[in-house]
């Protein structure tokens, strides 16, 4: 997340980087559905095509991280995955750093995929197995996967990263155990290809789109990519999917999902004893997020900032509650 004070609309920051790409003038009415979180992102349309503009201060991303973004949605394209495409500026560049008024930022765009998101569907069997294939061809595709040149971070960098965070906060100390935690049990763990491999990190169904005419799912927003065990993904996705059904489907749901997944990748042995340690992890992540982005406060903050403070401060005593319990030890 980024921090509050990138959060306010700025449209004509959004026009401004957006004069990079071709575009239909009249369609800047879209920015009205922008939406900002980790990114800002802009609708627009292009010769009546939907397309996004996406950007973030570059003081809040790493170039190498978004160029690796990059290279792996244009690997897993080639290989007919389903997948969002980026656009090519009007001087060739995928990605383009750009000085404005506003200070530096990175921006990208990309072409919007088909088919409505999954938490917009009724989670119909068919749909629910479908995502979890999408999640098996992604782990098997990432398995044979070698960066050509730029290479995501990992979860030992993502854990470094939130130490360096809590460092500002010598208070959080609960925090900083449970990372020290986190960093011994992953130290732990296999990581050949068969277990640990690049992975999307975020695939919650408000990523993956269902494509109804093809029988088959499309996925985007691969700015959280790291390298890690697949199995956090399936512990993000399966939590997920908690919040879209009624919990007495969840078990029914839950196995339709991983059918759908088996069909494109064996699960390691053992690796899902991992899933507690993935959700430590994923709650840590989010709690130290939150914290950065809360740190600057201003007098007479609008309404709509108080009320998120709040929200992010529920959420960050939720993620919290397993701060300081021991993490069993890993099996060989």
């Amino acid at each position: 997340m980024l921090k509050l004070k990138h959060l306010f609309n700025n449209e004509p920051l959004a026009e401004m980087l957006l004069g990079n790409w071709a575009y239909d003038k009249e369609s800047i009415e879209l920015f009205q559905y922008y939406r900002i979180s980790s990114n800002a992102i802009y609708p627009f349309r292009f010769e009546g095509a939907t397309r996004l503009l996406r950007f973030a201060p570059k003081a809040e991303k790493s170039e190498a991280n978004i160029l690796a973004e990059l290279d792996f949605i244009a690997y897993l394209r080639a290989q007919g995955y389903g997948v969002l495409e980026a656009v090519a500026s009007n001087h060739g560049e995928e990605l383009v750093e750009a000085r404005t008024p506003w200070g530096d930022y990175y921006a990208s765009v990309f072409k919007r995929v088909a088919g409505v998101q999954i938490n917009q569907t009724d989670f119909s069997d068919a749909i629910v197995f479908s995502h979890g294939k999408a999640l098996g061809r992604l782990h098997y595709l990432s398995s044979t996967y070698t960066p050509a040149a730029h290479k995501r971070w990992s979860q030992r960098d993502v854990l470094a990263w939130m130490q360096d965070v809590l460092d500002d906060f010598p208070h959080e100390t609960a925090a900083r155990m449970e990372s020290e935690r986190l960093q011994a049990y992953f130290a732990a763990l296999p990581t050949s290809s068969d277990y640990y491999g690049l992975i999307h990190y975020d695939f919650e169904y408000d990523n993956v789109f269902y494509d109804e005419a093809a029988g088959s799912c499309n996925v985007i927003d691969f700015d959280d990519a790291m390298y890690h065990w697949y199995v956090m993904d399936i512990e993000q996705a399966l939590d997920s999917l908690k919040d879209g059904i009624p919990s007495d489907r969840y078990d029914q749901k839950k196995q339709c999902f991983m059918d759908g997944y088996l069909t494109e990748f064996s699960i390691a042995p053992g690796a899902m004893a991992f899933l507690p340690a993935c959700r430590r992890f994923a709650n840590l992540y989010g709690y130290v997020r939150c914290l950065r982005s809360m740190s600057d406060q201003w007098v007479n903050e609008p309404e709509w900032m108080t009320n998120l403070r709040a929200n992010l401060m529920k959420s960050m005593g939720e993620a919290s509650r397993n701060f300081g319990q021991d993490i069993p030890a890993a099996k060989r």
